[in-house]
């Protein structure tokens, strides 16, 4: 009976230990789905360090590191994720990791992870964008170098971010320890909460101090990503969903983003009133403004999304109001992150991003908006971008100067912000792909080394190349809609042209242009049998009349005299050595003859045509009298020739 109480007592323990286990499971899950991920990361970790190795564990610390852009840790997590036995892996998760292998620069190894991704989910932007660049790394080296980059001294040991320019004045975002905000610690990263500050430029043009801007923008939400109107009467700002300055939740929980605006009236901000287009269950955040302020972009998780997170544009009237906002395609947009638009003067689009192919975490992209038919995505290359999060890119583009923040190594915090110079400019012109080959017009053969020119409408050069050894052509051409025209040239041969169009800059892969020779008239003295290439004209033994085999490269003989109108020939005929000398004489004369009668009935100008027959004392061969020969060898005498005397 003792030792039965003892087996009850035990298997209470067990229980009580494994409901405890469970319910500590389930408390970190239930942080992890209220996206409370700092004590959901802290519970995760006690349960692996006990002994827990499960699949949702693994997800869930992965999932909650990568999304506060704690790469190198999600990275640890997800390997442990794929190395358990009988999982059903979620193709996201593989496209996580080979994204976190980035930060710690296998760039090898994160490709491989691509591959997968892109094997088990064909039709993914990601993948279909990562299978068209696999050489982005390369194209990445070629965009870096033109930046000179400097971390502020205005930085903290906390989030700094978002800068933007009014009136000479740098405004940002921060998480800094500035009193009260110091004991509210938000549950996602545990880190303050985001209030906007300014900073003003010394003599030396450093930001060296700095202050919370005014406190009607400030309240005890997440305050972040102004753009200010270039009067600085406005300002468009992001702050969390709030009602009486404290948050206001969805059905979830979860406080949303939105952009507000505010006017200045006579020194201090007013009128603050959110924009038509936010809601209480998605995101809208990091306004920006276009050169002439009729159009506000942004970044959201609105319906129509593609991925975590678009760019969409959105009218401003001229009274006011706004349009309905408008998801920029999928060409910009991707199944993952895209945010902190930033539009220049030029109407440039810049943007982070974590669904292009880049160095890793979000990395600074660029596309020309001004080319509408099909934009070019670059990634603006290193310093600005890093194997870590490079975000809240913004550019003067007539100093050549600008901003940026990121969370890389050296810098004084989570997030710095950087001022640069840009020292050189990407080229954005659209281009569309225009393919081909260039042949012999006679031969077919294909032609290599053809000089290849593309003309627009206004004859201006848009493109230039040659051909290859396979007499094929690749050249990037003007993508705008119109007519063009392909010039095609090569040395002894006719320049030749062919007019093409393209439409909604799609590419043109199968042009195809035939090339004629060019034939400069022949030399006095020229045997135009051997210069033309063509077959002798032969006779039949003792015939004077041409045998029909001949009449093939007679008529190459007529088109070379039309083609050349200034040139004489004599027709010179010959016999072969048997028979009489005297007879072979008067044969070989009637044999020339009658080939220049055919010429002249071919509509060739008498004065234009001689002739003169020469018997048997210019054979071809050592078939002189009595020397035995073949038929052969005797037909190789029998023939006329047209030599060029004038």
């Amino acid at each position: 009976m003792k030792k039965i109480k003892y087996i009850f007592l035990g298997l209470a323990t067990m229980t009580a230990m494994v409901n405890a286990q469970e319910n500590k499971i389930n408390k970190a899950n239930q942080n992890y789905t209220d996206y409370a991920y700092a004590p959901a990361i802290n519970s995760y970790k006690k349960l692996v360090k006990d002994g827990y190795s499960k699949e949702e564990i693994f997800k869930n610390l992965g999932n909650a590191n990568y999304l506060n852009a704690n790469y190198q840790e999600a990275t640890k997590w997800y390997e442990q994720l794929f190395q358990l036995e009988n999982t059903s892996i979620d193709p996201e998760f593989m496209y996580r990791y080979a994204q976190t292998l980035k930060s710690l620069e296998k760039y090898t190894e994160s490709d491989v992870w691509m591959q997968k991704f892109k094997t088990t989910k064909s039709n993914d932007q990601r993948a279909i964008k990562f299978g068209n660049n696999l050489e982005y790394l390369d194209n990445i080296e070629a965009n870096s170098s033109r930046y000179d980059i400097k971390n502020l001294a205005i930085n903290s040991k906390e989030s700094d971010f978002a800068p933007s320019v009014t009136n000479e004045m740098l405004v940002f975002s921060s998480a800094r320890d500035s009193g009260l905000t110091s004991r509210k610690l938000h549950a996602w990263n545990n880190k303050p909460f985001l209030n906007l500050y300014k900073a003003t430029a010394n003599e030396q043009g450093d930001f060296v101090t700095s202050s919370k801007l005014s406190k009607a923008l400030n309240k005890k939400t997440h305050e972040s990503s102004t753009a200010f109107t270039k009067d600085g009467a406005t300002v468009y700002f992001t702050r969390n969903n709030s009602e009486n300055g404290k948050f206001s939740r969805d059905e979830n929980g979860v406080s949303r983003l939105k952009i507000y605006k505010a006017t200045l009236a006579e020194g201090k901000w007013t009128n603050i009133q959110e924009l038509p287009f936010n809601g209480d269950n998605y995101s809208v955040a990091h306004p920006t403004l276009n050169k002439d302020e009729t159009k506000l972009y942004f970044a959201s998780d609105m319906p129509g999304t593609m991925g975590e997170s678009d760019i969409f544009t959105v009218d401003i009237n001229a009274d006011g109001s706004f349009g309905s906002p408008i998801n920029l395609g999928e060409n910009i947009n991707t199944e993952s992150r895209e945010t902190f638009p930033f539009i220049t003067s030029e109407n440039k689009l810049y943007f982070s991003s974590d669904g292009h192919p880049g160095l890793g975490g979000l990395d600074v992209f660029v596309t020309n908006l001004e080319n509408t038919y099909r934009p070019t995505i670059e990634n603006i290359g290193r310093p600005i971008n890093s194997e870590e999060d490079d975000f809240s890119f913004i550019l003067n583009e007539e100093t050549k100067k600008g901003f940026f923040a990121s969370n890389r190594d050296g810098g004084k915090g989570d997030d710095d912000i950087y001022s640069f110079t840009e020292n050189k400019a990407l080229d954005l012109t659209c281009h569309a792909k225009i393919a081909g080959v260039i042949k012999d017009q006679e031969t077919g053969a294909l032609l290599a080394n053809a000089e290849i020119m593309i003309y627009n409408s206004a004859n201006k050069v848009v493109a230039k190349g040659i051909t290859n050894t396979d007499g094929a052509f690749a050249l990037e051409g003007d993508c705008a809609k119109g007519d063009y025209k392909l010039v095609a040239s090569k040395k002894e041969y006719n320049q030749r042209n062919k007019m093409f169009a393209t439409v909604a800059a799609k590419d043109i892969t199968d042009m195809e242009l035939s090339l004629e020779k060019t034939r400069k008239a022949a030399p006095i003295e020229t045997n135009l049998v051997k210069y033309l290439g063509i077959e002798p004209i032969y006779f039949n033994f003792d015939k004077s009349l041409t045998r029909k085999e001949a009449k093939a490269s007679i008529k190459k003989v007529l088109a070379y005299l039309r083609e050349y109108p200034e040139v004489h020939v004599q027709v010179r005929s010959h016999t072969d050595s048997r028979g009489n000398d005297s007879y072979n004489k008067e044969l070989s004369v009637r044999r020339a003859k009658a080939t220049a009668a055919y010429l002249v009935s071919e509509g060739i100008s008498e004065e234009r045509i001689s002739h003169k027959g020469f018997g048997e004392t210019k054979l071809t061969n050592e078939c002189s009298n009595a020397v035995p020969c073949t038929k052969d060898k005797h037909q190789a005498n029998r023939r006329s020739e047209f030599i060029v005397v004038k």
